[in-house]
């Protein structure tokens, strides 16, 4: 195989991370697969993936933008509890500082249904959203942008820690994911881009 430079192709490993069974509120699904926006900062999605190391899993949570399909929010740990997507959407705040009556749209899964989290949101003012019961596609943007992180750099390459997984994917998010990588869907722009060149016309406007 060395010889005619062949590799073997391993097999990706599964972990489920949506735990629906719990007593926490659960909200309708105003998104309703309706992924279009006209300005930053009117819809959110946030989700949660894995990644193998040989450490264990690490697991990533993002907020994305579904305006420019920027990643506004992420975060990691070793552990799938609330912190990890209260951590995300902090950072997404934080870098936003966003007016209230965003929709922000997730799964069921017992880290958004929290108290913590959804106190956070209903202060911030956010309107909730919540995909139905095993609809796989009511997050299905958020899927897409996991599957380029994962198909670009997760299964590229075998981590050998946590500490290593995480660098790379800082990297990629912060470092080309959203100023550099051109997305069809936004004219073959960056994230960061897309909504630099929207302001810019829309102040040339006024």
């Amino acid at each position: 195989m060395r010889d005619n430079d062949l590799k073997a192709r391993q097999r990706r490993r599964f972990k489920k991370t949506t735990d629906s069974n719990h007593g926490g509120p659960v909200a309708p699904n105003h998104l309703d697969q309706d992924f279009a926006a006209t300005a930053p900062d009117q819809k959110w999605a946030a989700d949660i993936s894995y990644v193998w190391t040989a450490e264990g899993w690490l697991y990533l949570a993002i907020v994305l933008d579904l305006y420019s399909r920027r990643i506004v929010g992420w975060a990691v740990s070793d552990r799938l509890k609330k912190d990890l997507a209260l951590s995300a959407l902090q950072r997404a705040l934080v870098l936003r500082q966003p007016k209230t009556g965003i929709l922000h749209h997730s799964d069921r899964g017992s880290q958004y249904c929290s108290y913590d989290y959804q106190r956070i949101l209903g202060r911030h003012g956010f309107i909730l959203s919540m995909s139905g019961k095993g609809n796989c596609y009511a997050n299905a943007m958020v899927e897409t942008v996991f599957k380029t992180i994962k198909s670009e750099l997760i299964w590229r390459t075998s981590y050998q820690s946590r500490r290593q997984a995480e660098t790379a994917i800082a990297r990629y998010i912060d470092g080309f994911y959203n100023p550099v990588r051109r997305h069809s869907a936004l004219g073959y722009k960056s994230p960061i881009k897309f909504e630099h060149d929207a302001k810019r016309e829309t102040m040339a406007l006024h």
